[in-house]
């Protein structure tokens, strides 16, 4: 049983990293998408949308690897649950417009957070000696 909880953390753990190596490389970095724009306008922030999307697209990356590199350590999955939950939030603030369209906010985060949850539930096996 160790071993499958072990398999199965590893899978969480990658699949929780692809979320944000996905969404900090795609619609920040490499093609800055006009939701990013928007959103990042919505804030009246003091920064260009495209340096502050990229920014966030960094951060986003450094948390993946994170997330699939270390994984002993339960902290990036702790960051990572903490910025699916601001971020659900804002969004509802800022973007309810975002909730009628297809693999919205709603949906991916709460997919995610269900990851977090599951890699948490899973993690004393990545400790286990027996593994």
């Amino acid at each position: 049983m160790t071993t499958e909880l072990a398999r199965i953390n590893r899978v969480c753990r990658y699949a929780l990293a692809f979320v944000f190596a996905f969404h900090g490389l795609v619609p920040k970095i490499l093609w800055l998408s006009p939701v990013e724009v928007a959103w990042v306008n919505a804030h009246h922030l003091p920064l260009p949308p495209a340096l502050f999307a990229a920014v966030a697209g960094v951060f986003e990356i450094a948390i993946a690897l994170a997330i699939a590199i270390r994984p002993r350590v339960l902290w990036p999955v702790g960051v990572a649950g903490a910025l699916l939950l601001a971020l659900l939030a804002d969004a509802m603030i800022f973007a309810p417009g975002l909730f009628v369209q297809a693999f919205n906010p709603a949906t991916t985060n709460i997919a995610a957070l269900a990851l977090c949850y599951a890699i948490y539930a899973s993690q004393p096996a990545m400790r286990s000696p027996t593994r």
